[in-house]
């Protein structure tokens, strides 16, 4: 979805064509997975961070285009609003340092954008959802004016017939009707990419699966939308309702949304989610390209489609390299800091590595639609949230609190950082910060909500929620782990 198009008008025979151009690809996918040493390399990660640009007074200010020009690196790419840019991290081996690398990367850029920002009386701020984002600055005005967010607005509105419908219930509530897709833009998240060999990509995805729940609960960011107290993780529930194509009838409804959790675990290989793709959405960008004869193949259509479906865990598909499989891990929220991020993301990495050669008994014990219940409901409570869980001792499915979960499992993440091959040191640094968040039950979401009702004790809301804002990057500025935040 990020690359540059050109064309806003489509045909029938596009459809057409573009249709053909998917099939032709997901039998060359097909043919890739079956080709002997395909996709073999060492282990990588990689990472994109999408930041909001504000004011002084912390109110979104939509200027990316400007601060995108004055940076003048092909790394940073706008976003679907004028308030929101993305870095596109550099990928490293997963062995020794990698977190430390990514995050040496981030606060450069932060600090590079930041002193670009300036001259536009803008600065930059890592945040799932700013919380003084409110309608005026919502809206057709506020689509970055590229031709590929023009036609995603256009398409997804045409799909649905109708207005979209936010209703987001949690200690307030939000219900309302919109009639274009700008509310999408008010989610920014940091994704977290892992490379992983075909023959490992099934277990390696399910167990993506499996844990992302316990990732989202320790990072939750997002608490409040519209000056409201929603989800600890409302970008979850916002993004999914914000581009909801499917019109509210009953046949419509039965299936499934644009952003969702999955269908089920994956049972061979990273090809039958392509072809599920295939089979469940309409195209919404028929560009197609006549094939090139290069090996690997492109696979232009197949890669399109693909990123115009929103999983939280998304499959990848690269032809650089040789051609290799990424799994994209999606759900995790930007900010508060990029040390706190990249825990999030070690512990996520060390339990792939871990359970991932158990996976396959683990999952009976768990049947899909738990792990996606478990999904919503951490993204609903956060470190409140209380998640079912295998107990393998009793053979039983049972509901535990979250935090017991992960403090039963974070000694499962050592020992599969380590055999990833990361650095000693650095294992502990990241999994120290993922450790400190636990105990100290502190990650963004909680800091917000606690910060918010003591400021609202002596203050509108609209200045409470400017003054939260100031003093969320002012710690973020400080580069100290949140559970240190005052």
């Amino acid at each position: 979805m990020g690359q540059s198009i050109d064309q806003t008008e489509f045909s029938a025979e596009d459809y057409r064509k573009f249709r053909e151009h998917l099939q032709e690809n997901i039998a060359q996918l097909e043919a890739l997975l079956k080709r002997p040493g395909f996709g073999q390399g060492p282990e990588s990660l990689g990472a994109e961070l999408e930041l909001y640009t504000i004011d002084q007074d912390g109110l979104p200010v939509m200027h990316n285009v400007d601060i995108k020009d004055a940076f003048q690196d092909d790394q940073l790419t706008l976003e679907l609003n004028r308030f929101n840019l993305e870095y596109n991290l550099s990928p490293v081996p997963a062995i020794g340092n990698p977190f430390s690398k990514i995050q040496a990367e981030m606060e450069r850029i932060l600090t590079r954008l930041d002193q670009v920002a300036a001259p536009f009386n803008a600065s930059i701020i890592p945040i799932g959802i700013l919380p003084t984002l409110n309608i005026s600055h919502l809206g057709m005005h506020a689509i970055t004016d590229f031709p590929r967010y023009h036609v995603l607005a256009k398409s997804l509105k045409a799909m649905r017939g109708s207005d979209f419908h936010i209703c987001i219930q949690g200690e307030e509530k939000v219900d309302m009707r919109w009639g274009d897709v700008t509310l999408e833009g008010a989610n920014t998240s940091f994704q977290f990419h892992y490379r992983v060999n075909p023959e490992d990509f099934k277990n390696a995805f399910n167990t993506a699966q499996l844990i992302t729940p316990l990732g989202l609960a320790l990072a939750a960011n997002s608490p409040l939308f519209l000056g409201k107290k929603l989800w600890h993780e409302t970008r979850v529930a916002l993004f999914k309702q914000s581009i909801d194509c499917r019109m509210e009838d009953e046949l419509s409804m039965r299936l499934p949304p644009r952003v969702f959790f999955g269908n089920g675990w994956v049972r061979d290989s990273i090809y039958e989610l392509f072809l599920e793709g295939i089979y469940l959405y309409q195209p919404l960008l028929p560009i197609w390209r006549d094939a090139e004869k290069v090996d690997p193949p492109v696979l232009h259509e197949l890669c399109l489609h693909q990123g115009s479906i929103w999983t939280w865990n998304r499959p990848i598909y690269d032809p650089s390299s040789g051609g290799h499989l990424r799994i994209e891990l999606r759900s995790l929220p930007a900010g508060p800091t990029p040390m706190d991020m990249l825990s999030t993301a070690a512990m996520l990495m060390g339990l792939i590595k871990s359970l991932n050669s158990q996976i396959e008994t683990i999952l009976p014990g768990i049947p899909f639609r738990y792990a996606e219940h478990n999904f919503y409901r951490a993204a609903k409570d956060g470190m409140h949230a209380q998640l079912f869980w295998p107990d393998f001792d009793a053979n039983t499915l049972r509901e535990r609190p979250v935090t017991d979960i992960l403090d039963e499992l974070l000694p499962l993440a050592e020992t599969g950082l380590r055999t990833l091959g990361v650095d000693e040191k650095e294992i502990k640094y990241y999994l120290g910060i993922a450790h400190n968040t636990l105990i100290s039950r502190q990650n963004g979401a909680n800091w917000q909500l606690e910060t918010l009702r003591n400021l609202e004790q002596r203050q509108d809301k609209n200045t409470a929620l400017r003054e939260l804002v100031k003093r969320y990057q002012q710690h973020y500025l400080d580069r100290t782990p949140v559970h240190l935040w005052t």
